[in-house]
């Protein structure tokens, strides 16, 4: 019954150890299993990076055999928009002379007086009492505007052919003070030369 006994012991013993060498067999299984899945995953990754480069080399094949187009300008045509270049400058210079003629001209314009005639001579109702001139007199009614003195007024009527003087301007506006002039004042200016 020893050996019994002692067959009973040595096959525990050695299902022991194979059970042992089992399970660690089982995990270095296990081990290469998982190893053997991050290497193939890998391969994916690749496979797809190896895929994209391929596709960039056939779109770089693809471009580099098309067939190339002249962007390029030649010197004729660089020539022709040279010239037209030219051509549009002059036309921009006339346009520029053109305009500043014109704006020379609003300006001598607008520096000078507008005449108008007198629609009627004023003559006061009886009872009024004025120091206006005991006879009526014909000229221009002048609406004074910022800048205008007595001395430019009587001047811009002279450059237009009606000689008249500041003095004629003054006795002809009795109360006129020619120190108070303000925007929008109407001003008679006697034309001397009217009968």
């Amino acid at each position: 019954m020893k050996n019994y006994w002692f067959l009973i012991l040595f096959a525990t013993i050695s299902a022991t150890t194979v059970f042992g060498q089992d399970t660690a067999a089982q995990q270095q299984i296990d081990k290469l299993s998982g190893q053997i899945q991050d290497l193939l995953a890998a391969q994916g990754k690749q496979d797809q990076v190896i895929s994209g480069l391929r596709k960039e080399i056939s779109e770089l094949r693809d471009k580099v055999n098309a067939p190339q187009v002249n962007d390029s300008a030649s010197r004729e045509d660089l020539k022709t928009l040279a010239e037209k270049v030219q051509e549009i400058d002059k036309k921009r210079q006339a346009d520029r002379d053109l305009i500043i003629k014109q704006i020379e001209q609003l300006g001598k314009v607008s520096a000078a007086p507008s005449v108008k005639p007198k629609p009627a001579p004023k003559t006061p109702a009886p009872d009024e009492t004025t120091t206006a001139p005991a006879t009526p007199q014909k000229g221009y009614e002048y609406v004074v505007k910022a800048g205008d003195t007595i001395g430019l007024i009587a001047k811009a009527y002279r450059d237009q052919g009606v000689k008249v003087t500041t003095t004629q301007i003054l006795k002809a506006n009795p109360g006129l003070d020619a120190n108070k002039l303000y925007v929008g004042k109407k001003v008679f200016i006697p034309d001397p030369n009217a009968k």
